[in-house]
């Protein structure tokens, strides 16, 4: 089930943030995503996020979080990855914006493929200048 984001889920989406984050990027030390926390924790409610969970467990799996028509991320959590949550997430917001875009590392091919499938181009490529690592800027229109 996608549903919006309540403020009782920000403990278990900003754990499922940091661990998908280290695990995804190997490439970028894990102290920057630790020293990050607290300054997304306090965002996090500000953004529009939809999160997916469980209706047999009630556990949040997975999260989108957007501003505007920007992803800012789609997490799902460790153990049900590649079961359809990302995708679910993904297109459940393309129902509700007309286009979106986002940046992903250019080091990070598993999620550079998973948009490539959902019909995400390559618009133009840029450097983080947080953690200085090349990334692309991807865009959708329905």
């Amino acid at each position: 089930m996608i549903r919006e984001f309540r403020e009782n889920d920000l403990d278990m989406i900003m754990q499922i943030w940091v661990n998908t984050n280290i695990q995804a990027h190997n490439f970028i030390p894990k102290e920057y995503w630790i020293n990050n926390y607290d300054m997304v924790k306090e965002m996090m409610p500000q953004a529009e996020v939809y999160v997916y969970e469980d209706e047999e467990t009630n556990q949040i799996d997975g999260f989108i979080g957007l501003a505007d028509d920007y992803i800012a991320g789609i997490f799902v959590r460790n153990g049900v990855q590649s079961k359809g949550i990302g995708k679910q997430l993904l297109d459940y917001v393309k129902c509700i914006k007309p286009s979106l875009s986002l940046s992903v590392y250019e080091k990070n091919t598993r999620a550079i493929c998973f948009y490539q499938r959902e019909k995400f181009m390559v618009q133009s490529k840029a450097v983080d200048e947080n953690t200085n690592e090349k990334e692309f800027v991807m865009s959708w229109c329905r």
